[in-house]
């Protein structure tokens, strides 16, 4: 009777790549597989000797003995091996966050192998960041001994303009358009052969330069082999710094110089439409939504600063009821039927309202990407590495009409 195949030797049969859990769990099913086949047709073997009244020998006795142990052993290392792949699979899932893609990357990891890095790798992060000194132009020293890997950021703000507007790519460095600044509509009842009347439409030609967002910090090279703390400077830092400045430029843009046309720059003026009078807040916000409604395009949104989406949510009648707000509720921030979005990024005691989907749009021409180089300045004599963060973004405005831009007028 042929004695049963063992699995290979792993340890012994080193190949130039060492092979990952889920390969070796692969060839460790497939090894124990076969083993379960030989031990089955020894049994059937053996079982049909036995009918015919033959006695199993003491050999084939000892090789199906020695099947049976082989193959449990078998069982036993591929259930550690699935049990091990499972754990690596639970370590890092959902999505991961632009820190962790670029340190996780095959271009750093090979950078950072390196006994001394030097040159550069860029990483598109598409998502698009610890400090110990206050000295200019650096982020002090992260790598500490026995201290927790990520530091503690300030706080962080919530960032929500991008979100209201119409996504977009480009590949170059202007967006060229055509927005209607005039029509005239002569359509009318035209009786039978006579001459239609014309009507006409004025365009005028804009455009919208494709801006950058930049800036960059220096830390010790030790950084590069210190993964958490880069991840946490890429994202906390670098990577918030860039939005924090993005959401800036969407409301606030004056459109000169490499500054983006914001939102508010743009905006029309807001005035009460039909001689309507606003006695609280919330009847301006109302107006204002009128007022885009006239203008024939359906608002999507209403922007303001949280100090005063407070002072409206604490607004009470006369038997000192809330009118809009409920302590005890979880109802998401609303006015209207519309979502409210507050951001400090706004000007107190100001709001925009409008049909943001409409009226404007985002053309990313760069997400943000992530450089490192240690080539940068005196980087080689100090042993410094400069990590830089950039991304390239215009913002056409397309109708500045569904834009309504005012003041609340609770502060003087």
């Amino acid at each position: 009777m042929g004695r049963l195949m063992r699995a290979p030797d792993h340890s012994a049969t080193q190949s130039n790549r060492k092979k990952t859990a889920a390969e070796l769990a692969a060839e460790m099913k497939a090894s124990f597989d076969q083993s379960i086949d030989k031990v089955k047709e020894m049994a059937e073997k053996a079982l049909a000797e036995a009918e015919k009244g033959v006695k199993l020998s003491e050999k084939d006795k000892g090789d199906i003995d020695e099947g049976l142990a082989a193959m449990n052993n078998l069982k036993g290392r591929f259930e550690d091996l699935e049990q091990k792949l499972a754990r690596d699979k639970s370590k890092h899932t959902g999505p991961q966050s632009a820190g962790r893609r670029f340190i996780e990357s095959e271009a750093f990891k090979a950078f950072a192998a390196e006994t001394r890095p030097r040159g550069r790798v860029i990483e598109d992060v598409k998502d698009i960041s610890s400090l110990t000194t206050d000295a200019a132009g650096s982020v002090g020293a992260l790598v500490d001994p026995d201290r927790s890997p990520a530091p503690v950021m300030q706080p962080n703000r919530r960032m929500t303009i991008r979100g209201l507007l119409a996504p977009g790519i480009t590949s170059s460095n202007i967006i060229e358009y055509e927005r209607e600044k005039g029509f005239t509509n002569n359509a009318a009842p035209v009786a039978e052969g006579a001459d239609k009347p014309e009507s006409d439409i004025q365009y005028e030609d804009k455009t919208a330069p494709v801006r950058t967002i930049a800036h960059w910090m220096r830390a010790n090279v030790q950084i590069l082999a210190d993964a958490p703390a880069l991840q946490s400077m890429i994202d906390g830092r670098l990577r918030y710094g860039l939005a924090f400045v993005e959401e800036q430029q969407l409301l606030n843009g004056s459109g000169t110089g490499e500054n983006i046309e914001g939102l508010v720059t743009a905006a029309t003026e807001y005035a009460a439409p039909s001689g309507l009078t606003a006695d609280q807040q919330i009847d301006t916000v109302r107006l204002a939504m009128l007022q885009v409604t006239l203008a024939e395009y359906p608002a999507n949104g209403i922007v303001m600063n949280p100090i005063d989406w407070a002072v409206i949510e604490t607004l009470k009648d006369g038997d000192g009821h809330y009118l809009i707000g409920n302590p005890q509720g979880a109802i998401g921030a609303q006015l209207w039927n519309l979502p409210v979005v507050p951001t400090q990024a706004l000007t107190e005691d100001k709001f925009l309202v409008g049909a943001f989907d409409l009226a404007a749009q985002i053309f990313d021409r760069q997400n943000a990407t992530v450089e490192v180089s240690t080539e940068d300045g005196d980087n080689f004599r100090k042993n410094k590495v400069t990590i830089r963060a950039e991304e390239r973004l215009a913002l056409a405005i397309y109708r500045p009409e569904a834009l309504i831009y005012g003041d609340f007028g609770r502060v003087a």
